[in-house]
């Protein structure tokens, strides 16, 4: 049957019954492929290639989050290597409610509009018989899912075309507007997407809190409702300095436990006007269990950078 690493190389880090978070590393062509439980979205955090689907192509590059709606039938043709960021939700994954008006369009005040979003070329023809389809499904196995292989007796790809309001796209993160203030803004301001019972936001290099009193980086906070992952992609992520977080780490703040800045970090930041960071986060709104990749990658030092 076919299971969750069809792609090449996907770890899982963390996840629960609503959403799966792995790390991908691909460098060759993956089998055809439908996720038919739920929506996933791939952060590019370096590499490029296309993403082939029933709807059509699109090609992507650093720092591209991709949408794929679920039961799309899709296969990744990467150009070199490829290494994302994998969130797998049980259910749709778009923009925030909040940036929508009640006809479904992002309204003045979200950080990105249509324009920012591309979406597949045109479908191509494919004149291949016999062809095997990876199914991600509802079954016995582990955590309620199974797999199979279905072979059609066409392309998938061989359509005629579609119509409707359902269709990959993708959204570069350098498109994404930073909202910033005169003191520091809580963590909805750089939500980019929402699934069910998560969210997902991204730090962005701007310019920070002006106020003259103004500390930039975060204050000490809990999570209350929520774990936070946060995957860092680049730059110099300001608040973690000298706690071991550096290019490509993942960490894991369970709600209810405090965190936030290292007190170098503290100092450092006062009279900063820009940070220059890039960071992916995930917030869950039921705990988050580790999986083998976050496991096995664990270095064991993180957490007691609190007690410095």
């Amino acid at each position: 049957g076919a299971g969750n690493d069809i792609v090449t190389s996907r770890r899982l880090v963390l996840g629960n019954g609503d959403v799966r978070i792995s790390y991908v590393v691909a460098a060759e062509t993956s089998p055809l492929y439908r996720n038919a439980t739920g929506d996933e979205c791939i952060f590019i955090e370096s590499g490029s290639g296309t993403l082939e689907t029933v709807f059509g192509h699109l090609p992507f590059s650093d720092g591209d989050y991709l949408i794929i709606p679920r039961a799309t039938t899709h296969r990744w043709v990467p150009s070199g290597d490829v290494r994302a960021y994998a969130i797998e939700a049980n259910s749709h994954i778009g923009p925030a409610r909040r940036y929508l008006s009640k006809f479904g369009q992002l309204l003045e005040h979200a950080p990105y509009c249509e324009r920012d979003l591309r979406g597949p070329s045109e479908p191509e023809v494919r004149d291949e018989k016999d062809v095997e389809v990876f199914i991600k499904h509802r079954g016995s196995g582990p955590g309620g899912l199974s797999g199979s292989i279905h072979v059609t007796p066409l392309h998938p790809f061989d359509v005629v075309g579609w119509d409707g309001c359902l269709y990959p796209y993708a959204f570069n993160v350098a498109d994404f507007e930073p909202i910033t203030g005169r003191v520091h803004q809580p963590p909805p301001v750089h939500q980019v997407f929402e699934g069910n019972n998560f969210v997902i936001c991204n730090f962005v290099p701007r310019k920070v809190d002006y106020h003259p009193l103004a500390i930039p980086v975060p204050y000490y906070h809990s999570n209350v409702d929520s774990d936070e992952v946060m995957f860092y992609v680049a730059g110099d992520y300001e608040a973690r300095k000298g706690s071991g977080i550096g290019k490509g780490s993942i960490s894991l703040h369970p709600g209810g436990h405090s965190h936030g800045p290292q007190p170098s970090a503290i100092e450092a930041s006062l009279g900063a006007e820009s940070f220059d960071e890039l960071a992916v986060m995930v917030d869950t709104f039921r705990p988050l269990e580790l999986g083998e990749g976050g496991t096995a990658s664990d270095d064991g030092q993180y957490a007691l950078s609190w007690i410095t």
